[in-house]
């Protein structure tokens, strides 16, 4: 694997339509969600978020752990 593979790889985050797709709701929603809570736009976040959070996040995790391992071993 080259350099520019490998950091393609590393590169990518969670974008805030991975998280609203996840929950089910909306880019929009989702951003009002993360405001300050003393922001007049701020909306509650969903009922479960920690669970979606935790599902990308650990898909997230494997992906770096696979990229590793991959580099680790070549």
């Amino acid at each position: 694997m080259d350099f520019k593979r490998a950091t393609d790889r590393l590169m990518p985050a969670v974008t805030l339509s991975d998280l609203s797709a996840e929950l089910g709701m909306s880019d929009a929603t989702v951003r009002q969600a993360r405001l300050d809570p003393d922001s007049r736009s701020y909306r509650n976040p969903p009922a479960g978020w920690q669970r979606a959070v935790a599902k990308l996040a650990r898909k997230r995790g494997g992906e770096l752990v696979k990229l590793a391992e991959e580099l680790e071993g070549a």
